[in-house]
């Protein structure tokens, strides 16, 4: 009896209660239905994203999983650092889009990101330029959309694979949260750009 007592002592038994939570979690969220798991991954503003992503070659999907991830789909967010809107942009990123001509200023006023259109069409424009800037690597232009283009050159020097050499617990999580909302977007909602 001693020894049954012990076993069920509670740092023993606290652990394996939280193990076996995340295993049912990780199980519901695996194999939970699609309309469930729409609950998680919302899709809204699909004129504004298709227009705008076609507009600037940017991969729709990754459009929407980049707004999940930034701001739940909440046009008037705002963070601490000064990020506002739909894909959490900075207002000098915006107006660095508009100055360097990827963006039209006569159409799109940059200083008003709590639109989504205007967001969207901003964050399309400013991820393209990652994208293009990184020379096509995707995992490079969401890290950069996150934590910076510098920080992304200096990982990028360490000559390691892009996972491994990211200084920011932030931008590893960001960068598997955005890659994983991209897979679960495209199965949820393979029509959604066509």
């Amino acid at each position: 009896m001693g020894r049954r007592v012990r076993f069920l002592t509670w740092f023993r038994v606290i652990p394996m209660i939280i193990v076996a939570l995340f295993g049912v979690i990780s199980w519901g969220y695996a194999f939970a239905p699609a309309p469930l798991v729409r609950l998680v991954y919302p899709l809204r503003y699909e004129e504004y994203i298709l227009s705008s992503a076609t507009n600037h070659g940017v991969d729709p999907y990754l459009v929407a999983a980049v707004i999940e991830t930034e701001s739940g789909w909440d046009p008037s967010a705002r963070s601490q650092r000064g990020a506002v809107g739909l894909m959490q942009l900075l207002p000098d990123t915006a107006d660095d889009m508009v100055h360097k001509g990827i963006v039209d200023g006569a159409v799109v006023d940059s200083s008003n990101l709590t639109d989504p259109a205007t967001n969207i069409e901003l964050g399309c424009s400013y991820l393209s330029y990652l994208i293009s800037y990184f020379n096509g690597s995707t995992d490079h232009a969401i890290a950069a959309y996150n934590a910076g283009m510098g920080n992304v050159n200096d990982w990028s020097e360490t000559g390691e694979e892009l996972e491994d050499s990211i200084a920011f617990p932030e931008t590893q999580a960001y960068l598997s949260r955005v890659t994983t909302a991209l897979a679960r977007y495209r199965e949820l909602y393979p029509d959604a750009f066509a």
